[in-house]
């Protein structure tokens, strides 16, 4: 196995770190080897930082960022312990719920079918066929600006559907204790990604689901029912598969995203009186 070393860039084009393949230029880039590297170079950085993972809910606008983008992918750690699993932020979803079913555990299944890691999903809440991360996390451990490591509880945060606030701010998620069933699972990873893969448009530059499900209606329903299916801004467009999904089709830039996220909501709420908030975070 090639061994791991720290990445530092400069001018890095956000679109290549960014699942809708957009985004502007980040000044600085970093991709650290391990938790103590994401220590030792942040007690020495002087610059505005951006923690991302895969970037598959991310668009960074074209004037790009000013500052560092720390990338956590290379912190994949996991571990088990009994019935607890300690996770860096880097895993993916998808390997972690693997993790599980290997060590006779259930409730991870849904997260097979999210293109994401765990830091995202803590930063989120991220949700799919009825379950949310949140509801499997022990704790979790935090860094700020300067390196300094915490530990939090749940109870340190305000976490809803698509939604976590923290009451301590400024600090950014680096690993979760998560404890998952040991009761049999009546949820099967190949059938959830047959649903997901029948439902949407998989392996196509997207960010997954654009907006929030507002109470009592579906996204997709709303921007379906206000015959926008395919509609285009330059190289965005609404996907014909999935309405909440947004496809770079042409070379998109952030901008002609940005702009067709606008219309959306202009148009629901013309239609509906709706207001749609987006799940994607934009910079």
């Amino acid at each position: 196995m090639a061994k791991l070393i720290n990445v530092l860039k400069q001018c890095e084009p956000m679109a290549s770190h960014c699942s809708l393949r957009a985004g502007g230029i980040a000044q600085n880039f970093f991709m650290p080897v391990s938790i103590q590297a994401l220590i030792e170079f942040l007690q020495v950085n002087t610059k505005p930082i951006l923690l991302v993972g895969l970037g598959s809910n991310l668009l960074i606008r074209d004037s790009g960022f000013q500052g560092v983008v720390i990338k956590l992918t290379q912190l994949k750690s996991l571990q088990f312990n009994r019935n607890h699993i300690m996770a860096e932020a880097g895993v993916t979803l998808a390997k972690l719920s693997r993790f599980t079913q290997e060590n006779n555990l259930s409730g991870a299944e849904f997260l097979s079918a999210i293109p994401g890691t765990v830091g995202g999903a803590l930063a989120m809440n991220a949700g799919a066929f009825g379950s949310e991360f949140w509801q499997f996390v022990k704790c979790v451990h935090t860094i700020n600006a300067f390196g300094e490591i915490f530990e939090r509880q749940p109870t340190d945060f305000d976490i809803g559907y698509r939604h976590v606030k923290p009451t301590h701010p400024n600090e950014y998620f680096i690993a979760a204790e998560l404890t998952f069933n040991q009761a049999p699972s009546n949820q099967n990873i190949q059938q959830l990604l047959q649903k997901r893969n029948a439902t949407q448009p998989v392996g196509l530059p997207s960010c997954g689901s654009v907006f929030k499900n507002p109470d009592q209606h579906y996204a997709a329903e709303l921007i379906e029912n206000s015959q926008l299916k395919g509609f285009c801004i330059g190289g965005a467009c609404v996907s014909d598969k999935h309405a909440n999904y947004i496809i770079n089709h042409n070379n998109a830039s952030a901008t002609d995203i940005e702009n067709l996220i606008l219309h959306i909501q202009q148009t629901v709420k013309s239609n509906f009186k709706i207001d749609l908030e987006t799940e994607l975070k934009i910079i």
